[in-house]
Formats: C-alpha cells, sequence, structure tokens
C-alpha cells in the first residue's frame, strides 16, 4: 500500500486527511483482514488511527480521521451534532428539473437483508439536499449534502425520488455506464469488446469541512475528480447536452 501515501491531504498532530481512492476499504474487511484498507494503511504510518467515519468501498474522496482519543472524542461530537458539512458530487439518471431539493425520507436496514437500506416510515430521519450542477440529456450532476450520515443515505435518496445514480447496481439497473450508451450510432468491431467509461458507482466525497479539535477553527478540503469520473463528465458534456 506504499503508492497509497500520495492520498494523504493533510497532517498534523491531531487529524488524517485522505483522498480514499474508490476501490479502497475505509476499514478492514469482517470476513477477510488481508484486504488493503485506509485505516490499516494509515496505521503503518502513524500508528493508532481513530476511524471518524467511512466511505463506501466505491466511492473514492475525502476522509478525516483522528490520531489522539480527544480529536476522536470532538470530531465523532460534531458528526452526531450535525456540525460538520459534507458535500458528495453525484451524476443521477435522468434530468433533475428542479434545481434545488430537499429529500426527506426515513431510511431503514432492508429486513430481507440484502445488504442496503429502503425508504420506511419506520426509519431513521434521513435529510439530503440537493443542488443541480449540470443537466445532460441523459443524466444530472448534482451537489449533495448529507445532513444525516446514514449507510447508502445519498444512493436510497436519489432513488426513490426516481433518479437513482447513473451506475448503481444494487439501487439501480447498471453496473457500468459505456459510450455506446450516449453516442449516437457509435460503432465499434464485433470482436472487441467495449470499455466502460465508469464501473463503479458514480458518486464521490468532493469536500468537508469542520471545527478542527484543537485549534477551534473551521477548516474544509476538497479532492479533485478520480480520472474515471472526470471522464465521464466530459463524455456527457461532449455527447449527452
Amino acid at each position: 500500500m506504499n503508492n497509497l501515501e500520495s492520498t494523504i491531504l493533510f497532517e498534523d498532530e491531531e487529524i488524517i486527511v485522505i483522498d480514499k481512492p474508490a476501490g479502497l476499504l475505509s476499514i478492514p474487511d469482517r470476513f477477510n483482514k488481508l484486504l488493503p484498507n485506509a485505516l490499516d494503511f494509515l496505521g503503518s504510518i502513524y500508528g493508532e488511527v481513530y476511524t471518524v467515519h467511512r466511505l463506501d468501498r466505491d466511492t473514492g474522496g475525502v476522509m478525516v480521521f483522528a490520531r489522539t482519543a480527544i480529536s476522536h472524542k470532538s470530531l465523532n461530537d460534531q458528526f452526531e451534532n450535525r456540525e460538520v458539512t459534507k458535500l458528495y458530487h453525484a451524476v443521477i439518471s435522468g434530468k433533475l428539473m428542479k434545481d434545488d431539493l430537499s429529500i426527506d425520507i426515513p431510511l431503514l436496514t432492508d429486513p430481507a437483508g440484502k445488504g442496503g437500506v429502503i425508504p420506511s416510515a419506520r426509519g431513521k430521519e434521513s435529510l439530503t439536499e440537493v443542488r443541480v450542477l449540470e443537466r445532460y440529456r441523459i443524466a444530472t450532476l448534482l451537489e449533495c449534502n448529507l445532513v444525516t450520515g446514514r449507510q447508502h443515505q445519498l444512493r436510497a435518496h436519489v432513488a426513490a425520488i426516481g433518479h437513482p445514480l447513473l451506475v448503481d447496481p444494487h439501487y439501480g439497473k447498471a453496473d457500468a455506464f459505456y459510450l455506446s450508451m450516449l453516442k449516437r450510432r457509435y460503432n465499434i468491431p464485433k470482436d472487441v469488446a467495449e470499455k466502460p467509461i465508469i464501473k463503479r458507482i458514480t458518486m464521490q466525497s468532493k469536500s468537508i469541512e469542520f471545527t478542527h479539535p484543537t485549534k477551534n477553527e473551521r477548516v474544509r478540503f476538497d479532492t479533485e475528480y478520480p480520472i474515471d469520473f472526470e471522464v465521464l463528465l466530459k463524455s456527457l458534456r461532449k455527447y449527452g447536452s
């Protein structure tokens, strides 16, 4: 995991901020502890490191970890009291016509045991505020503020309003996105398999803002789009505007 050192965005005596690559686990897997993950990687460099929040394996972007128990408690309290601003960028299916929208739908762990959540009046309060950044012929780029931080919240919320992520095999229909889905009269040789533009869920943890545990000042950290996400947006702008 040595090549992951380039993902470290910031460090001091209290916190570490990284740009987690999509495909990397946030914490050790329950069944296979040997799988690479961000927590073990940071622990190999800094010693004891505390988990503050998590990202899905296939979601890349900014994450913060604590280096001390005091900072861990401060950050946990801020998350619990909704004093942390987490912004995600997501590409959803179809055109969302409202420029701004609050999705206030309670979410419940799926009783069918499928590993996700479902909308339910018996679920936990869940609020996502979305703002349209760009619209395309078959998709929309959103900026999403996860006011609450439930499991799969963004994915479940956009699916609940009829606009699942452009790629999301669990809450949507597609497990990858291809240029042939977008470009008219797109032809490839019959004996050549088309490679997907992106083959993971189409969301990115774009920024996080919180109060530094010891300096008592607001700090914000942003990430750039990874290559596959950037290529997706360029393709949508070129062929799907």
